[in-house]
């Protein structure tokens, strides 16, 4: 029985570990380069997926010293933060009426405001532009701020409409007959039963909002307000150099927080995601 428990493991991790190290070799890719001497990168008898020249850290000196990276990271903790309360905070109020508040289109709202966050962000920065040029935020970070939750909003609604359901209104029902509202039901009772879903759901709309790439880039142009995203690209591609050292530094300094979240928070997120899988 041991033996055959055994062999089953071995047949599941292996059976597994093509796709763990497709996900995982762009992350090595990343960082074995940000490391490489600028001489080896461009040396056709290098080893590309190891070094041959002792590892250096002028690509990340570089990127301290010779660019604004530092307040990049700090514009994009600011957005990311900010657009995450302040979608969160929305989606809490918009999923639980539409989960527990029974009125005529409920459902049909529920999946229309689904199919909102399908709609192409490259359909929707167009008119989003003039609304933030009548409200004078272009090229500030509260463009970005603003701009955010119209996708980060329909998301999170539907995750925690799903969530909020598999909650029994029993629970709900005891607390207003004991005096609370339905404001407070929420507050007392929902939410710190739904917590694994609305850390979820945050984890979610931090990542989004943390790699978004076409906002950042459309609306915000001097270099001061920029994210990290648009800040490494435009600044360390000039013309047709490309500064792949400082590029693939930028890019592990810029992963490393969204990696800390989902390695701290992953049995909520496991719990959040499976909630409303079984019945």
């Amino acid at each position: 029985m041991v033996a055959r428990r055994r062999r089953a493991a071995a047949v599941y991790y292996l059976s597994v570990l093509p796709f763990v190290l497709f996900s995982l070799f762009p992350f090595y890719w990343m960082v074995v380069t940000s490391f490489k001497q600028n001489s080896e990168m461009y040396d056709l008898r290098a080893i590309p997926f190891w070094f041959r020249q002792p590892p250096t850290l002028e690509h990340y000196a570089f990127l301290f010293s010779r660019t604004h990276f530092l307040t990049w990271m700090g514009n994009n903790v600011v957005v990311a933060v900010v657009s995450t309360a302040a979608a969160v905070a929305i989606s809490i109020l918009a999923a639980y009426a539409l989960a527990r508040l029974r009125f005529r289109g409920s459902d049909a709202l529920g999946g229309t405001i689904f199919a909102v966050y399908l709609v192409p962000t490259t359909l929707l920065f167009i008119p989003l532009s003039q609304v933030l040029g009548f409200l004078r935020l272009v090229d500030t970070r509260w463009a970005l701020i603003v701009s955010y939750p119209t996708f980060l909003v329909p998301f999170a609604t539907w995750l925690l409409m799903s969530y909020f359901r598999t909650i029994p209104y029993d629970m709900e029902e005891s607390a207003m007959i004991d005096g609370c509202t339905r404001l407070g039901a929420l507050w007392r009772v929902v939410l710190p039963t739904a917590i694994p879903g609305v850390l979820t759901a945050m984890l979610f709309s931090f990542t989004l909002s943390w790699n978004e790439f076409i906002y950042a880039v459309t609306f915000v142009s001097s270099t001061a307000q920029k994210t990290i995203g648009p800040g490494v690209v435009t600044e360390l591609i000039r013309g047709d150099v490309f500064y792949w050292g400082e590029l693939m530094a930028g890019a592990v300094l810029g992963s490393v927080p969204i990696a800390a979240a989902y390695a701290f928070l992953l049995d909520y997120y496991i719990a959040g995601l499976t909630a409303g899988a079984v019945k």
